[in-house]
């Protein structure tokens, strides 16, 4: 095999691991390599923020994984979409930038992880951003790389929406990333100029020039090579060759909560059932590889729209494709410049919660399923999730084979508090819509439909109609647990000069959009590796 020599070898390109290998390379005295299953970020659609309706199923860009048949959710299959391109998942996610509650971080310290409360991560956050807009500077950066901006065209129906929420005593909330998450306001997203700011844009591009850092795509990981516990490199495929990347330093994985985990478990960390089921030699036994797996469900409501004034009616009108085409071309602005979900509410299902556990999203179009076009009538969709669910999946193994997919068992609504939840969330949409500014839009409710009344109905629904708002973490679990598998500065337990470093590594879900957190793990697993 040919063997490529480094000191770093960061696996997967996504919104963690181009953070890492950007700022490792800034180090000009360490060699950096970067290993990216999937291929340069050149599709157009990558760039047009509303053109995660294209990437959502496309094979080209994405891993288009499937979910595996479970009773809760009525044996479905659920797409769920994972970046395959130079910046993983930012590069084909909805681009809203949340980092979730400060109790969050505070949890995390509180379980046991030492360096990870909120005080501790929010200079991270500060060093990615650079925001735009008037906000708090004592919470916000503004000379990062990652330009973060506000929503400034208001749709009607948003504004429609936003009173609404407001009516019934929701408060207005002009940054959820601020003093306080609670309320009613407009997104914030990873864009600068109407054009999407992925992780690979932000972070990767700007040190591609560094001889110090190679970049490879197309690039498979198979299996992390070590020598006893001592990580000592990366054999992965490109092309029709297999290679070696050896590391002199470190290993760290970025592969997300999906294929870091995977990764694991064929290199030989993992259950000790799974290694055996598919013949893997073990090299350290860690059960917690693949377990602990949380996701956001969410479920919505579609609306038919009294007024030809959503993405829908342009989709179907090609003078008006046109003329919203040429307007993002010579301003970058429109429908072409709109992210997933341009109003959001953060508000909590009891009174005597701390802090909200429920989180919507409001979409000026409307849709079926994701990744199966838009509904032939004016439409629009709110939807909502239960920000902190208690229920629990895992990642396992299908095969030895790097190339075939793990399986999925997300295992949403396991809990009655995650059922109770999500009804009280179903139940304030229907609220929401009552009121006067929004209910003037509506010409009816088509999902669900008004027959959908009692609690019991409303779950039947989600169970058959919701699905991931795509927020996959915590299969690598970081604590000082014998079930943990990182430990506070990310290093696999048992193992030597590997590390994991994104989504798979939080013990508990966020409170809000995964990206930005993971971003900020990026940033602060850079900081643990340097010397």
């Amino acid at each position: 095999m040919e063997t490529i020599e480094a000191d770093y070898v960061v696996v997967g390109a996504g919104s963690a691991g181009c953070v890492v290998a950007a700022r490792l390379s800034e180090n000009p005295a360490v060699r950096v390599v970067l290993l990216e299953a999937g291929g340069p970020d050149r599709n157009p659609w990558i760039h047009i923020p509303l053109g995660y309706g294209k990437t959502i199923a496309d094979p080209r860009v994405n891993w288009c994984y499937e979910t595996e048949p479970e009773a809760g959710t009525q044996n479905r299959r659920m797409l769920w979409p994972r970046g395959r391109v130079l910046g993983g998942s930012s590069s084909i996610n909805g681009l809203l930038y949340v980092r979730g509650q400060p109790q969050d971080f505070d949890h995390w310290r509180q379980l046991g992880n030492t360096g990870w409360g909120w005080d501790d991560v929010l200079p991270y956050f500060r060093r990615s951003e650079g925001a735009m807009g008037a906000l708090d500077e004592t919470l916000h950066g503004r000379d990062g790389p990652l330009t973060v901006s506000p929503i400034t065209e208001r749709h009607q129906l948003c504004e429609a929406y936003r009173e609404a929420a407001e009516s019934l005593g929701i408060p207005g909330n002009a940054d959820f990333n601020g003093p306080t998450q609670e309320g009613v306001g407009y997104y914030h997203t990873t864009s600068r100029r109407g054009r999407r700011m992925s992780a690979a844009r932000a972070f990767l591009k700007p040190a591609m020039g560094r001889p110090n850092l190679r970049v490879i795509t197309h690039a498979l990981a198979e299996r992390i090579a070590f020598a006893g516990t001592r990580a000592t490199g990366v054999v992965f495929s490109h092309g029709n060759e297999r290679k070696v990347v050896q590391a002199k330093r470190e290993v760290v994985l970025c592969g997300g909560a999906i294929n870091s985990p995977q990764l694991l478990m064929l290199s030989g960390i993992g259950p000790l059932d799974q290694l055996q089921a598919h013949g893997i030699e073990p090299v350290q036994v860690r059960e917690g590889v693949g377990r602990n797996l949380q996701d956001h469900y969410q479920t919505r409501f579609a609306y038919r729209c009294t007024e030809r004034i959503t993405v829908n009616d342009i989709m179907q009108s090609r003078l008006q494709m046109a003329k919203v085409g040429l307007q993002y071309l010579l301003t970058r602005t429109g429908p072409l410049a709109i992210s997933a979900g341009q109003v959001g509410i953060f508000t909590k299902s009891s009174p005597q919660l701390e802090a909200p556990d429920l989180q919507f999203h409001f979409i000026v179009f409307s849709a079926d399923r994701p990744a199966e076009g838009l509904h032939p009538f004016s439409g629009f969709t709110q939807n909502v999730c239960q920000l902190r669910p208690e229920s629990r999946g895992i990642i396992a193994l299908k095969s030895a084979d790097p190339r075939s997919p793990a399986a999925i068992y997300p295992n949403y609504l396991a809990t009655e508090s995650d059922q109770r939840t999500l009804v009280t969330g179903l139940k304030l949409s229907r609220q929401i819509a009552a009121q006067p500014s929004i209910q003037r839009y509506i010409a009816s409710e088509y999902l669900p439909g008004r027959q959908i009344q009692t609690d019991d109905e409303l779950l039947a629904y989600a169970r058959a109609y919701g699905g991931t708002i795509y927020h996959p973490c915590g299969t690598a679990r970081m604590g000082d647990d014998e079930h943990a598998v990182v430990d506070p500065q990310l290093r696999v337990h048992g193992t030597q000069n590997l590390r994991v470093a994104d989504a798979s590594i939080m013990p508990t879900l966020v409170s809000g959009n995964t990206n930005a957190a993971c971003i900020m793990i990026g940033e602060k697993a850079a900081d643990l590796m340097r010397p």
